[in-house]
């Protein structure tokens, strides 16, 4: 996205809009909506999802399971332009899981569904669509404790190995470089307090990419992550640290723009520290830091003299970080009262026009400061910004408030307020800024019901009220109803 910059002088605001993003500029104000909109999609899916893990009974060699559920979800958002959008989503998952022994397990979770745009509404120009079939979760686990336990009656010792391979959820750490389902492999080595966790795999296809500017980043994505994390249980903590590798084999690395020519290739590394655990019996906390390195492709345009020319493209470093910290109190008594409270902080870059794209991305001959990753945080529902060049504070709630009436014991309602600001104030986000400091506030609020054991039912409901960073005052407003039957 282009940039509005204040001058100091006569604090007016100067549009700088380069030529080579006129042609394009709608265009990619949409993918930057798009994008938000799937990582707003995602959350909430996370968020409302059935946890479909029953544990394996004892005195059974082999657990099958199988069963599935229906979603019905309602999806009113404001973009970042301030037009509204209404989707109905349906959506049917089936799941089957057998288990061995406890030590040797197999499942297969697959979706299908349709999503049903009002006209005009959709973000990506192409209206209502099916959501193809696919597997959403496919591994083979193997547990060496429990294997032994099972079959040579030997009890737990102080090394354990767990293998895993196939489609899962990887959430590595805090989840702050890396949350997103990866088709690859898992091992966990376990001696005394220590556990090594390696990982290698690549993203499916389907992965929406934090490049915007690049070709189908939002449907064909192909990114590999390697890396190993080390951690130990100190006693109620658990302090660790990684390295994570992430390669860009993404095959449509090219694309014409303007009659210019523009490559994409972002190789990054990420190595960070952090720790989870417990400060009281009732006080939990997490944090994590990352530093990121590698290189990147830079922007093939430049502003030499008021005018915008063409220039040969340059590998540059990566240089930036990021970091998150969160709290959780969980108050006594049977309403299971929680406040929470979450800081997340990420570097940006001054000479960027985005903070996320190759377009506009990086100037040439220059190290990048941008913090970029397919990590995922709550960032609130209607604004959800990237984290990359973002302050966001975070105070929530949440409470049961009727344990002792049936029909709503499990029930629980709370709240979540946000304040945003950018990092570096003259550097961009993936929207239209000014070179203010404060994005703006935000306050969501939601309600989860499981009403029967079989139907559950999740309202959100978020209002983001811009600050003086953005030029455009307008409140955006999301809300979600969704309702799931499982059988």
């Amino acid at each position: 996205m282009t940039r509005v910059f204040k001058s100091q002088s006569s604090r007016s605001f100067v549009l700088i809009l380069p030529a080579i993003l006129i042609a394009a500029s709608a265009a990619r104000g949409q993918d930057a909506s798009l994008q938000r909109f799937e990582r707003q999609l995602e959350q909430i899916r996370r968020d409302t999802t059935l946890q479909i893990n029953p544990a394996v009974p004892v005195d059974q060699r082999l657990l099958l399971d199988y069963g599935g559920y229906l979603s019905f979800g309602y999806l009113s958002v404001d973009d970042n332009r301030n037009d509204n959008h209404i989707l109905r989503q349906y959506e049917l998952i089936g799941y089957v899981r057998a288990n061995l022994d406890g030590a040797n397990e197999v499942f297969v979770r697959a979706r299908a569904g349709y999503r049903d745009f009002n006209d005009k509404d959709s973000f990506d120009g192409r209206g209502d669509e099916i959501i193809d079939p696919d597997l959403d979760r496919a591994y083979y686990r193997f547990d060496l404790s429990k294997y032994n336990a099972a079959y040579h009656g030997q009890s737990a010792g102080d090394f354990n190995f767990v293998f895993q391979g196939g489609r899962d959820l990887v959430y590595w750490a805090n989840g702050l470089t890396l949350s997103v389902p990866l088709d690859g492999v898992i091992a966990d080595l376990t001696w005394g307090k220590l556990t090594l966790e390696l990982i290698a795999g690549v993203t499916p296809t389907r992965t929406a990419d934090f490049d915007l500017s690049r070709p189908s980043f939002d449907h064909n994505t192909r990114r590999g992550f390697y890396g190993g994390m080390i951690s130990a249980q100190l006693g109620a903590h658990r302090p660790y640290a990684y390295a994570l590798l992430q390669r860009d084999y993404n095959e449509d690395d090219s694309r014409v723009i303007d009659g210019r020519l523009v490559r994409f290739q972002y190789d990054s590394f990420y190595l960070g520290a952090g720790s989870t655990g417990a400060l009281t019996d009732r006080l939990a906390y997490g944090v994590e830091a990352v530093f990121e390195g590698g290189q990147t492709k830079s922007s093939n345009f430049a502003e030499e003299g008021g005018a915008t020319v063409s220039v040969p493209q340059t590998k540059d470093n990566i240089r930036a970080w990021a970091a998150d910290m969160r709290l959780d109190y969980v108050f006594p008594g049977p309403r299971r009262p929680r406040i929470s409270a979450e800081g997340i902080f990420a570097s940006g870059d001054p000479d960027r026009l985005t903070t996320s794209g190759t377009v506009g991305g990086n100037r040439r001959g220059t190290d990048d400061h941008a913090f970029n990753s397919l990590g995922l945080l709550n960032t609130g529902l209607a604004f959800a910004p990237e984290v990359s060049n973002l302050l966001a504070l975070r105070l929530g709630a949440s409470v049961f408030p009727l344990p002792d009436t049936s029909n709503f014991e499990r029930m629980q309602v709370g709240a979540d307020f946000f304040v945003f600001g950018k990092m570096r104030e003259n550097a961009p986000i993936n929207e239209l800024t000014t070179d203010d400091r404060y994005l703006g506030v935000e306050p969501d609020v939601f309600l989860n019901w499981q009403i029967t054991n079989d139907v559950s039912l999740a309202l959100r409901y978020g209002v983001f009220f811009p600050g003086s960073a953005i030029p455009d005052d307008k409140a955006r407003q999301f809300f979600y109803a969704g309702i799931t039957y499982a059988f």
